[in-house]
């Protein structure tokens, strides 16, 4: 069983998602930074089904298949989070998800 997202009271929990396009079931591209925004992106539609926006996420956890890419992961999160970031956690991905770079859950405050 699985759930892109538990709410909780006040309290939005997503859940570790990837950078595939929904309307295709294919990953955004082969690079980090494509990944990367698309998992964002897939974190933003479900924080918006659950009535939150990224303007209320108060931690993220980024979990990396390769380490090094951690710089182009950054690149492209700064983008989303310009000014007052949430807290953040990187670690590695402990799956082998064939093409898979990057898996990020959130953790939004509705309060």
């Amino acid at each position: 069983m699985y759930s892109q997202a538990v709410k909780a009271g006040p309290y939005v929990q997503v859940s570790g998602l990837v950078g595939i396009v929904s309307s295709t079931g294919a990953l955004a591209g082969p690079t980090i930074q494509e990944q990367t925004k698309q998992a964002l992106r897939n974190c933003q539609a479900v924080l918006g089904a659950a009535g939150a926006t990224l303007e209320d996420v108060v931690e993220v956890g980024v979990l990396l298949t390769h380490p090094g890419d951690f710089a182009g992961m950054n690149e492209e999160y700064a983008t989303w989070f310009p000014s007052d970031p949430p807290t953040r956690y990187v670690a590695k991905l402990g799956v082998d998800l064939p093409g898979v770079l990057v898996s990020i859950r959130m953790n939004a405050y509705l309060g």
